[in-house]
């Protein structure tokens, strides 16, 4: 029975991030749900979800964002789960300067932004006192000071469209910052795992199919259809909750067998 955690998760206002952060808080646990503040409108949908505003464009609102987080829910975070992200076009036909603009853009926001919080949450768990990997708690469950849930792509593995160069790019170097946290701080009880979902149907992947002929896309998934969030979501909340700490460094693919490793 998991006692309950007070879990980060950005890019939470819409999609796999929405769900995921729904899913925990009506299983009792606590959520900061980070979202830029596009749509300044949206509430929360359970009264365990708090949300933050921090656009991720601007690195240094990544941080603050951190320091934000840990002041709510009694300023302990236990789980991060890296969401947020951009998937925007970038033809390599580009002017120069709109090129690099946009590979940038799309670094910071799915990669540096990711890694900044894994590091902020490390360096927290780091610190605390806790117990070592050995320890039981009365339910004999091996403590374990926090893990870190980073949501890749298919395109870590696969690539992605010749205008993507940089979407592709960004969630390969999430997977591979993921299993370096694992071997680097399992022996702290710190766990990282991975989640790699292929085409899901949120707004950012709709738009995406639509403008390339869905039905055609679709074809190439063998389970003939695209993911839910929903789906993502419960396998986020198992990585986040009930894991086994000889997981960490598990990267999970979600594509219905459009790609298989």
């Amino acid at each position: 029975m998991n006692k309950n955690k007070h879990i980060y998760v950005t890019g939470a206002s819409r999609g796999i991030g929405a769900a995921i952060a729904l899913n925990l808080a009506e299983k009792g646990h606590k959520i900061i749900a980070q979202h830029s503040g596009a749509n300044l409108n949206i509430k929360p949908p359970h009264p365990n979800i708090h949300y933050i505003i921090a656009d991720f464009a601007n690195v240094n609102a990544v941080s603050k964002s951190w320091d934000e987080a840990q002041k709510i829910w009694d300023g302990k975070i236990d789980i991060l789960i890296n969401n947020a992200g951009i998937f925007t076009s970038n033809p390599i036909i580009n002017a120069d300067d709109n090129w690099l603009s946009n590979w940038q853009s799309t670094i910071d926001i799915n990669l540096t932004a990711a890694a900044i919080l894994s590091r902020h949450a490390v360096m927290s768990w780091l610190n605390d006192e806790g117990v070592n990997n050995a320890a039981m708690n009365n339910s004999s469950e091996i403590i374990v000071k926090g893990r870190i849930i980073n949501i890749s792509s298919r395109a870590a593995h696969r690539g992605d469209s010749p205008d993507h160069w940089h979407y592709a790019a960004a969630k390969g170097g999430m997977v591979s910052m993921t299993k370096t946290i694992a071997r680097a701080y399992a022996a702290h009880e710190i766990l990282a795992f991975s989640i790699c979902p292929g085409f899901t149907m949120t707004g950012m992947a709709d738009e995406y199919l639509q403008s390339r002929g869905g039905e055609k896309l679709l074809r190439d998934i063998p389970l003939g259809r695209v993911a839910t969030p929903q789906e993502i979501a419960e396998i986020a909340s198992f990585c986040a909750l009930n894991a086994p700490p000889s997981m960490t460094g598990a990267v999970m693919d979600v594509n219905g067998a459009s790609y298989v490793r």
